[in-house]
């Protein structure tokens, strides 16, 4: 993973105009009827990796009690306000080791910040560690090198004394290697009419559908694919419960 990008640095402060909970409702809907469909026993607890600005976490906190990790400091400070009720970490995905198990552990689109083979094995090696036996795993990719398609988009949010507007424009310059790059330009807008724009380069990941599964499996997950209504494909991981296994 590459330093931060801008966004969640200098800028983790305008992040509520770029990206709002509502925004994430139906997908929220959607993971938490994930998690209930495959797992065997309640889940309680959720660990959430690069958990940003929490947007996903105000959905799903009224299901678990949840215990949200992410690199940026800032954008803790911003799910703070949001979700003041969940535990905030500093830390990395590929790193944290919180001696703690949880029932599930999931990872949204920070995922995509794992660019090569080593950081995406390192991030599913945290999630199993801190996943309990039985437990259940779930990553969400925004694309595989098999979906990848080049686009644009731009949206952005008014505030009360601030606006943000912006580009994205994503594209994989080198189809060879496993990243892709997404460039952001952001007008942002303080009181009437005091505004200027900045540039922000994200380079992000991009592995194929079999290596996914693969290296999930060599990692301890019985791991398989999930169609989300936006026709993105999730990896669900489940951890074996070996003392059951022993048992039957």
């Amino acid at each position: 993973m590459e330093q931060l990008p801008k966004l969640y640095t200098d800028l983790a402060t305008w992040w509520p105009l770029l990206s709002t909970p509502d925004d994430y409702a139906e997908e929220a809907a959607f993971f938490h009827q994930v998690f209930n469909e495959v797992s065997q026993s309640p889940l309680q607890t959720m660990l959430e990796l690069g958990s940003g600005g929490g947007n996903n976490a105000s959905h799903l906190k009224v299901h678990y009690q949840m215990t949200l990790v992410d690199p940026s400091p800032g954008m803790l400070a911003v799910s703070r306000t949001l979700n003041p009720e969940c535990e905030h970490l500093v830390g990395d995905m590929r790193t944290v080791r919180l001696g703690r198990l949880f029932d599930a552990v999931f990872i949204h689109d920070a995922i995509m910040y794992m660019i090569t083979e080593a950081d995406l094995r390192a991030a599913m090696e945290t999630a199993y560690l801190h996943c309990r036996p039985g437990g259940v795993a779930l990553f969400v990719p925004d694309c595989l090198q098999e979906t990848f398609t080049a686009s644009t988009e731009h949206g952005g949010h008014d505030g009360e004394q601030r606006a943000l507007r912006y580009l994205e424009w994503c594209y994989d310059p080198d189809e060879s290697d496993t990243t892709y790059v997404t460039h952001y330009v952001y007008m942002l807008r303080e009181g009437a009419d005091k505004t200027w724009v900045e540039h922000d380069r994200h380079l992000e990941g991009l592995f194929a559908r079999k290596d996914w599964l693969d290296w999930l499996g060599e990692t301890g997950f019985e791991a398989r694919v999930v169609v989300d209504p936006y026709q993105r494909e999730l990896f669900i991981g489940v951890k074996p419960d070996l003392r059951s296994m022993r048992h039957d």
